[in-house]
């Protein structure tokens, strides 16, 4: 996690982690959610329904916007989504450099 508890780092790439703000029910409720949309994917892709893998997408989509790890940022200092970057061409760069060590 970074210092600032924005990302995850998975095999040196950043990824945005849900906003810390939701109350730890309605977390948990959206990523059930997720899960199911993500198993949903899955058993659409199985099943070659290619109209139920979109809408099993649009699912994950949902879920993924409404935990804050897509869409607008849930911080407030102005600061850049670097959502998806590798943490050594950004702003982390020192830090994760230091992992290392």
């Amino acid at each position: 996690m970074t210092p600032d508890l924005r990302y995850i780092v998975v095999r040196g790439r950043l990824w945005r982690r849900a906003n810390p703000a939701l109350a730890e029910d309605e977390r948990q409720r959206l990523v059930a959610q997720l899960m199911a949309a993500r198993r949903a994917v899955a058993a659409a892709k199985r099943a070659g329904d290619a109209d139920a893998e979109t809408q099993a997408h649009a699912a994950v989509d949902a879920a993924k916007l409404a935990l804050g790890e897509r869409g607008p940022v849930w911080w407030d200092d102005g600061a850049p989504d670097l959502n998806r970057h590798m943490a050594r061409n950004t702003v982390y760069a020192a830090w994760f450099a230091g992992l290392g060590a």
